[in-house]
């Protein structure tokens, strides 16, 4: 009978082992450019922070949102660093996407001034994604 319950347990737990769940749902955050490439499984957020100083003039624009692997969950999110409001302080652009289908893209951000496209801009993020 110990032999019966023995097995019978073992199976039960390779069972168990074979059905978790490896589908990932905690978000990824990226914050610099060496975090890339960004392994992602399809429904998980990504959240991608980039220092930012509006400002000056300069604003961080995506150029190429990974529109087949991606979904923007919303616009732009800017947060100033200084907590006194204090006008030309820096901060942090924060943008939200969702993984929504298996393949490959990249996110690709270019820091410039909106207003002067013909100029190259003074920083680029260009990340590879990956959705499984």
């Amino acid at each position: 009978m110990t032999i019966r319950r023995t097995a019978l347990l073992s199976g039960l737990t390779l069972l168990a082992a074979c059905s978790h769940d490896t589908t990932r749902t905690e978000p990824v955050v990226v914050e610099k450019q060496s975090q890339c490439p960004v392994d992602l499984s399809i429904g998980q957020a990504l959240i991608l922070t980039l220092p930012s100083n509006p400002s000056t003039g300069y604003r961080w624009q995506v150029q190429d949102a990974a529109s087949s692997v991606l979904g923007a969950l919303g616009p732009e999110v800017y947060r100033s660093n200084d907590n006194t409001g204090m006008v030309g302080s820096d901060g942090q652009s924060t943008w939200r996407f969702r993984a929504k289908g298996a393949g490959e893209g990249h996110l690709v951000l270019v820091y410039q001034q909106p207003w002067a496209p013909e100029e190259s801009p003074v920083q680029r993020f260009d990340c590879t994604v990956k959705v499984r």
